[in-house]
């Protein structure tokens, strides 16, 4: 099995079975976004913890296999992490996705989530892949007091 399709796999598990999903009414933030053109639906629900981190995050919605997996993958990858590593984090995954320098290294810091790297090969499909992490960024904009 070469890396592409380990990769493809990876995402069809997280679109398929979807870890994290599921209301959290005890969510510190309930984060809503869509994308129209597509049809992709998420919410993110973020519960922060007493010492400037992530305690805990979920998402709703519907969207497409890429959308899916990508709520999926961060946040499995943002739990229990602080604030400004969550940030870091959406940075770098951004850049593996729109950059025009095509990377052969790995980034360990975003494990899994390489696996959307593709993505960026269909720049349509990288708001699909996006989408959770900007309503991750609005998360973290509105929560900085606490």
């Amino acid at each position: 099995m070469d890396f592409e399709e380990l990769y493809r796999e990876v995402i069809l598990e997280h679109a398929r079975r979807p870890r994290n999903f599921g209301d959290m009414p005890e969510a510190t933030c309930h984060i809503h976004g869509d994308n129209p053109t597509c049809g992709d639906e998420v919410t993110l629900h973020v519960k922060f913890g007493d010492h400037n981190d992530i305690e805990d995050a979920k998402f709703t919605g519907s969207g497409c296999s890429i959308c899916m997996a990508s709520a999926s993958l961060m946040t499995q990858k943002i739990k229990k992490k602080p604030k400004a590593e969550a940030a870091d984090l959406w940075k770098r995954f951004y850049a593996l996705l729109t950059s025009d320098q095509e990377t052969t290294e790995l980034d360990d810091t975003l494990g899994d989530l390489q696996a959307l790297q593709g993505v960026r090969k269909f720049p349509m499909r990288v708001k699909c892949a996006t989408l959770p992490w900007h309503a991750l960024e609005q998360a973290l904009r509105e929560n900085s007091a606490v």
